[in-house]
């Protein structure tokens, strides 16, 4: 292509119904690429970055239903049918992907770079945690279930021929891309907000934190769990389809503060004892934003968070407080280990650990990979501040 016209890019993210870490990633491509053509299953208005808001938005047909806003997630098995993106007048194809969106079949010999959060997560490796089944009547959907979601990983498995370039977010990713697809990856960690998350000069206070979408796989009841048991406050901010049951097994050491604007979240972070994270993640922004403002990370020792968190006992200035185990006594340890130690934790060290995964870093490192792909090589070097 000839580095002296502009680009033809088509972007592809999985849906628009809220400003999460995916959101983040994409929005400097919009911001690049603003007259961008941007396919999605669903976009609801006025609940992505303004950049996002103003790309050329193109939705599926589910966007047609009534509030499918609202139960969107248990359209999976419509989703291949509603992702079945032909692209056509493109220099490149950018999808953000961690459901449907890498699906897109680019135009012969143009290249589709596609950003992986982490092949679909229900459909691979946590399925048990988003279809546990209970009972006989369980056991029966289970059956079925099962049958559906291995139509599914064999869609997910051919569909990954369409992208040219994966880029994972984490090399917990890249090994999950090499085992679904038999496919490499680069890899580009996710951009954090250290000019928004800041330390401040406030104490920190007697309380743990949790700070995410309330799902069932990110195990927050182990946290509310080992709270309860320790006597510890612990502050919850966040919605999703587990609330409900978090609140019912929760007791009068947990406060539920819902869902809560960044500012609120800041707050918190830079007033917490610690941040608890007993999930398995991809990659975890929360954890460096906490880490940015200061605050250290107790987590479990799987996935992203061990590319992002300096632990007790092996890092010379440890950031967080690791566990081994997904049950409440391995969480009641680290959290004790936590409170035994807190000399060891310096909070400017936990910022130093954030600001390596800052937001100017992830836009050169990314904006460098395109060039190169589109070029063969950088058009205008981007280098992090």
């Amino acid at each position: 292509m000839d580095a002296g016209r502009p680009e033809r890019v088509v972007l592809v993210h999985d849906w628009l119904t809220g400003t999460r870490g995916g959101e983040k990633c994409l929005e400097p491509l919009c911001r690049r690429w603003p007259d961008a053509k941007l396919l999605t299953l669903i976009h609801k208005k006025g609940t992505v970055p303004a950049a996002v808001e103003a790309a050329r938005i193109h939705p599926s047909f589910l966007n047609a239903l009534p509030k499918v806003e609202r139960y969107y997630r248990y359209l999976l098995p419509l989703m291949p049918f509603a992702a079945g993106w032909g692209v056509t007048d493109a220099d490149l194809v950018v999808s953000l992907s961690h459901a449907v969106a890498k699906s897109a079949k680019p135009p012969k010999g143009v290249p589709h770079v596609c950003y992986c959060f982490t092949p679909m997560r229900y459909a691979w490796h946590m399925k048990d945690a988003y279809f546990r089944p209970h009972g006989f009547i369980g056991k029966w959907k289970a059956r079925a279930v099962d049958t559906l979601l291995g139509r599914i990983r064999e869609w997910d498995r051919r569909t990954a021929d369409r992208v040219t370039h994966f880029v994972a977010i984490s090399n917990t990713v890249r090994d999950r891309i090499r085992d679904c697809y038999g496919r490499d990856a680069d890899v580009i960690y996710p951009p954090v907000d250290t000019e928004f998350y800041t330390p401040a000069p406030v104490p920190r206070e007697d309380f743990y934190l949790v700070v995410s979408a309330l799902a069932p796989y990110k195990r927050f009841d182990l946290a509310i769990e080992a709270c309860e048991k320790l006597g510890k406050k612990l502050v919850v901010i966040g919605s999703g389809q587990h609330l409900a049951k978090l609140k019912a097994s929760a007791g009068p050491h947990v406060q539920f503060l819902g869902w809560q604007p960044d500012e609120v979240i800041r707050h918190h972070l830079r007033r917490a004892k610690a941040l608890l994270f007993p999930g398995e993640e991809d990659f975890g922004i929360v954890p460096l934003e906490a880490q940015a403002c200061g605050c250290p990370v107790i987590g479990f020792a799987r996935g992203g968070l061990t590319e992002t968190v300096r632990p007790l006992g092996t890092a010379a200035e440890p950031t967080g407080v690791f566990f081994s185990e997904q049950n409440c006594d391995s969480v009641c340890e680290a959290v004790e280990r936590f409170d035994n130690s807190s000399d060891h934790f310096d909070p400017r060290a936990a910022r130093r650990q954030a600001v390596l995964f800052r937001k100017e870093r992830f836009e050169a490192e990314l904006f460098t990979y395109l060039d190169t792909v589109l070029y063969g090589r950088p058009v205008e070097p981007r280098k992090a501040a």
